[in-house]
């Protein structure tokens, strides 16, 4: 089955289509002559998400599906939330978000007189649009944030999140098949794939 991504970052594409397995074959917006930026104006992941695909389904009339995940840090008030990808700007650059990330946490502790706790998690929202009708589902992935970054897999505010699953490793330390078994995405891709082959049995 042809499934449409909102997205142009091909490490989503990646662990997306291993999430959701050799029955669907995921085509990126570009592969069809979208090359704007697609626009996510809300003020939730789950409006985000929801506003993406429709623009895709408006545009192909095709069955499609779009993300939208938030690094949500206890300590800064759940930021840096839906900016997750544009916390230090509109370049959505991931090393400058994630120097800002640690740089507010050290603010933090300093105005806090000790330490602030790093507790924090990944959410990810799914807005699936077949037929017209729309599903959503949503992935967390529990953990803290490291002191400095480590790893060099993944992409985003990886090398700094440390799952709770993991013993310490840093979600850039994975192999991506041990990213995709514990990850956000992965959980809610996880549902979005039971639900899709769901509907084509």
């Amino acid at each position: 089955m042809d499934i449409v991504f909102a997205t142009g970052n091909a490490h989503k594409a990646t662990e997306a289509g291993n999430a959701l397995g050799k029955s669907f074959t995921l085509i990126m917006p570009k592969d069809l002559g979208i090359t704007e930026e697609i626009p996510e104006n809300g003020d939730t992941l789950e409006s985000n998400a929801l506003e993406k695909a429709q623009y895709l389904w408006n545009k192909l009339g095709k069955s499609c599906f779009a993300d939208d995940t938030g690094l949500e840090v206890d300590a800064l008030g759940g930021a840096p939330g839906v900016y997750s990808a544009r916390y230090a700007g509109p370049s959505k650059g991931s090393e400058a978000n994630m120097e800002k990330l640690l740089a507010e946490l050290e603010a933090a502790s300093e105005r806090n007189g000790a330490p602030v706790k790093r507790s924090a998690r990944f959410r990810t929202v799914i807005a699936l649009i077949m037929d017209g009708k729309v599903t959503t589902f949503e992935g967390i992935c529990e953990g803290e944030i490291a002191c400095q970054k480590r790893g060099d897999q993944g992409f985003g505010y990886d090398p700094v999140f440390l799952p709770c699953e993991c013993n310490g490793k840093s979600m850039a330390e994975l192999t991506l098949q041990e990213k995709n078994a514990i990850s956000h995405r992965g959980k809610a891709m996880r549902k979005l794939s039971e639900y899709l082959n769901s509907c084509i049995k």
